[in-house]
């Protein structure tokens, strides 16, 4: 792909997204990028990699903060990373939401449900594809239904002892 496709590409999802975005109940304006994109599912396809890009940067930065801290679960970073990022791209979230049952979503989306599974250590990378798989969907069907929870405060004497004691 040369320069001039990338940034072919880029705008016409931009144009997608804005058209969307003043139009929330329309289609999907293929019509408007058919000369950019072979076909309808192709531009499905390209946006669901735009937000996996989004996605996956949140999601690598949550990963490393659970690291680092123990006091953060990695399931709660991981669910802030995942709405967060749904609450940064509110109208590509609907679009993918609105084509999920795409045929040619399915792997993409199974991708992004194990993806998920994996980085909030739900799923080991020892499981079968289909457990992880099948774990990741539940994960984020849980994700989409469940309010997001205040953070859970912890007491100055509980840090204290997390501190003078890791494995506490």
């Amino acid at each position: 792909m040369s320069w001039t496709d990338y940034y072919r590409r880029r705008d016409a999802l931009a144009a997608v997204l804005e058209h969307a975005r003043r139009n929330p109940a329309g289609d999907l304006p293929y019509d408007d990028v058919s000369d950019v994109f072979a076909s309808p599912e192709k531009l499905v396809l390209a946006l669901h990699y735009k937000w996996l890009l989004a996605l996956t940067g949140r999601v690598g930065v949550a990963q490393a903060e659970a690291e680092r801290d123990h006091d953060i679960d990695p399931v709660d970073a991981v669910s802030a990373a995942w709405r967060s990022t749904a609450a940064e791209h509110p109208t590509l979230r609907r679009l993918l939401d609105r084509h999920a049952d795409t045929p040619a979503l399915r792997a993409a989306v199974e991708g992004e449900q194990r993806m998920l599974a994996l980085a909030a250590g739900l799923a080991e990378p020892a499981d079968t594809t289909a457990q992880i798989t099948r774990v990741g969907a539940a994960y984020l069907t849980l994700l989409r239904t469940t309010p997001e929870l205040p953070a859970r405060r912890r007491g100055p004497v509980e840090q204290l002892l997390r501190r003078l004691v890791p494995s506490a």
